[in-house]
């Protein structure tokens, strides 16, 4: 198995549909880089995975906003495709079987009640699971 994660924010509202009678969510994450060239000039490079997750669990779509900084994990897959002007193409796509909300992005909203949404079974480890808000009270 190959397992991508990935931590970004939204770049759109996310979409939820209906097919063949299981739910989907589709949303893009982008992920940006900040580093410096070798001539020490500050670049930036954007990645953007498309989503989706295949959850009967749908609660969390009304949380996933443009601009929300998410946690996702799934499996990961490179599709190839024909631009209008013939020249081929790429992109990132991922079956999210985990997603967890990071930030309310420039909304201003508490997510604690839309935290982490997982498929995985109780105790299978994933951090989705492991992290709760309850995780946050220690005394140090």
């Amino acid at each position: 198995m190959i397992k991508l994660q990935v931590i970004g924010n939204l770049g759109k509202d996310c979409i939820t549909n209906t097919v063949n009678g299981k739910s989907v969510i589709n949303f893009s994450v982008a992920h940006t880089e900040r580093f410096r060239d070798s001539s020490g000039q500050q670049k930036e490079k954007t990645t953007w995975v498309e989503c989706a997750y295949w959850t009967d669990r749908t609660g969390i779509a009304p949380y996933l906003k443009k601009g929300t900084q998410v946690y996702a994990e799934g499996t990961p897959e490179v599709r190839n495709f024909t631009r209008n002007d013939g020249t081929a193409g790429a992109s990132l796509t991922m079956r999210v079987f985990s997603v967890q909300l990071l930030g309310s992005g420039n909304r201003g909203e508490s997510s604690e009640t839309a935290n982490a949404y997982s498929d995985q079974a109780a105790g299978s480890g994933s951090p989705a699971e492991a992290i709760s808000p309850l995780a946050d009270d220690l005394p140090f």
